[in-house]
């Protein structure tokens, strides 16, 4: 159960993890301090095989309009992807999503929408950065230096996911950890330092809730995605934003899990988090300025 004494417990057990500052992230030349501003990551799908069929484009012209709706809404980027990370989802050739992904990243950029690319092959992420693009949105680790090298010369911004295995889909197997936090923040910690070397002026993690570990039972699943984004102020010892891709939990929510995502910002929140990737984004919108607007001390109206 979560409830005001296990919280307060979590807080005293990790007291000295509370207070840490993060730096701001960078949104196309803008520095957003994601504390006092969350940022929201909106999300087009250019692969008809993605999980959320809500967000997938049928198009170009689909994909521009579902951004455009997304920032009207309160997304401060849009995350672009042609590939499903779907362990039964099929591939997509490196050409074909080519041809799906400039059209869109060039007609947003060119009006102003913040465009993040999501991948993991440097011949794409080359691609949307070129295209205007202005994150990475990198879901592998196998190619680091060649991503931070495209992001640097691009002045991207990068978001870093922890994806057990090289990337996306080609994931090891691995079973999670009872507290996987202290293995993350040596891994992000050695990723976060190799970037700066290389040029990348501002950096975001994601500890990779939305697939990278063997976990078959779904509530099981969602119970450690829960467990994880209360967790996650932890990671803020690393000093850069966390970014959290929150959790649908059909299995728990069914026919309302449209409103799942609702419930994970409200955790997510409680854990520290600046950077949401979501598909309901006005829901995530209206929870998250309750939870800024909103106090905990009476007497504060």
């Amino acid at each position: 159960m979560i409830d005001l004494t296990g919280l307060a417990a979590l807080a005293q057990r990790h007291a000295s993890d509370l207070d840490h500052q993060v730096a701001p992230f960078m949104l196309a030349g803008r520095a957003v301090d994601t504390d006092a501003t969350p940022i929201l990551m909106g999300v087009v799908n250019l692969s008809r095989d993605s999980a959320y069929r809500e967000s997938i484009a049928v198009g170009e012209a689909s994909a521009v309009r579902k951004a455009r709706v997304q920032v009207a809404q309160g997304a401060h980027l849009i995350d672009i992807g042609a590939e499903s990370s779907r362990a039964s989802a099929a591939r997509v050739g490196v050409s074909e999503q080519e041809r799906a992904l400039i059209p869109v990243i060039e007609e947003l950029s060119s009006t102003g929408v913040v465009v993040s690319v999501e991948s993991y092959d440097p011949a794409l992420a080359a691609v949307g950065l070129k295209a205007g693009a202005s994150v990475l949105n990198l879901t592998g680790s196998a190619l680091d230096d060649e991503m931070f090298e495209l992001a640097a010369s691009h002045g991207a911004s990068a978001v870093l996911c922890n994806v057990l295995g090289a990337h996306a889909r080609d994931l090891d197997g691995t079973t999670v950890e009872a507290d996987p936090v202290p293995k993350l923040i040596d891994r992000f910690g050695e990723r976060i330092q190799r970037a700066r070397e290389l040029g990348v002026a501002s950096v975001a993690i994601d500890p990779g809730l939305g697939f990278g570990f063997s976990l078959d039972d779904q509530r099981a699943r969602a119970k450690y995605q829960a467990v994880t984004l209360l967790h996650s102020f932890r990671l803020r010892a690393l000093g850069v934003p966390i970014c959290h891709a929150l959790p649908h939990a059909f299995d728990y929510f069914e026919d309302q899990f449209r409103s799942g995502e609702g419930f994970f910002a409200v955790l997510a929140h409680l854990g520290g988090t600046g950077i949401y990737r979501v598909h309901e984004v006005p829901l995530v919108r209206a929870v998250l300025d309750g939870l800024h607007d909103f106090s905990v001390e009476q007497g504060e109206l």
